[in-house]
């Protein structure tokens, strides 16, 4: 096979950290679809119960700033997450325009269960705590940059 020329390096797909990301991303997925399985959680329901389950009964709109969705891809998941009985949503009394988002007992009682899951998480990547954690701050600082570069 011919060498590639130093000039096509950048086009190379192994070279691309998109695609390292989107890769790891996919292998995430496959090792938590088992976990959330055995809760009923899709990934998506699963990052919505992780929002709720650090601050309950919050509005609709911070739930999507925080997971980065808009209301459009979000509220059919929240639909999901309700009809499930692991959440409810109601207007708030002071605007109604606001919806809340309020874990039920049944999704309270959830929260133990998942417990499990950042367990497996870190028994699936043979990696220690310490080094999980530093590969996500960089990740998470990777993406800030990339968001402020789009002035977001």
């Amino acid at each position: 096979m011919a060498r590639k020329p130093a000039a096509d390096w950048p086009l190379q797909l192994d070279n691309q950290i998109c695609f390292a990301v989107y890769s790891t991303a996919h292998a995430f997925n496959r090792v938590y679809k088992p976990l959330l399985d055995r809760l009923g959680l899709t990934y998506p329901q699963y990052l919505v119960m992780l929002v709720l389950w650090e601050r309950d009964d919050v509005p609709l709109k911070d739930i999507g700033e925080r997971l980065f969705l808009d209301s459009g891809t979000l509220t059919p998941l929240l639909k999901r997450l309700e009809a499930a009985e692991l959440i409810k949503r109601t207007r708030s009394t002071e605007d109604e325009r606001q919806v809340l988002i309020a874990l039920t007992p049944k999704g309270q009682a959830l929260k133990e269960k998942a417990r499990a899951v950042p367990e497996g998480i870190l028994a699936s990547s043979a990696c220690s705590l310490g080094e999980l954690s530093r590969i996500k701050n960089d990740i998470v600082a990777l993406r800030d940059r990339l968001n402020a570069a789009l002035g977001e």
